[in-house]
């Protein structure tokens, strides 16, 4: 069998592209090794220490590297901290009624389960406006509370924390006298 005259030249030619391949392959981990881990952490010394490994072991540096990296990225780690922040302030702007402790809308003016006045709207512009305000941020109109509205939520009150058949009694006694205007007596 006779080997052709340029077989040193097919041989080397073959040799450069494997070389080429192995060496594209090595940059390409060490590139890519930098930006993960750039795109993991901000701690330089991290980042300089994930090239070096990938520099110096090659594959089984890669291999180390993706076991031991951070699991999320800074822009994954970021938006899951907006999502947190987000259900936490979903959470912050549920209104809930003083009274019962309920889930409720913002537009209620009662509370749908325990009769509860959450609001009131201003008599100049008909706007909602919460029963501690002083005056209608809507047009400036000063705020009152009706004593007719105070006697109402006391006579609710007083309805609320009598659970025993007598105190209901004494509670129904007390009714027109609020309506009235006069204060409870304390029996």
């Amino acid at each position: 069998m006779q080997l052709p005259a340029n077989l040193n030249v097919y041989a080397a030619a073959a040799l450069f592209v494997i070389g080429a391949y192995l060496v594209a392959i090595y940059i390409g981990l060490v590139v890519w090794t930098f930006r993960d881990i750039r795109s993991r952490t901000r701690d330089v010394l991290g980042q300089i220490l994930a090239v070096l490994l990938v520099a110096v072991f090659t594959l089984p540096g890669v291999l180390i590297y993706v076991l031991l990296r951070p699991k999320e990225t800074l822009a994954e780690e970021y938006e899951r901290s907006l999502a947190e922040e987000a259900v936490l302030q979903d959470l912050h702007e549920r209104r809930t009624c003083p009274s019962c402790q309920r889930r409720i809308e913002e537009s209620f003016v009662l509370c749908p389960y325990c009769e509860h006045r959450l609001r009131d709207t201003c008599v100049n512009c008909g706007e909602l406006v919460d029963l501690d305000w002083i005056v209608c941020p809507h047009c400036g109109h000063p705020h009152e509370v009706s004593e007719q509205e105070t006697h109402r939520s006391k006579r609710k009150t007083v309805r609320a924390t009598s659970t025993e058949p007598a105190e209901q009694e004494h509670a129904a006694e007390l009714e027109p006298v609020l309506e009235q205007g006069a204060e409870p007596e304390e029996s």
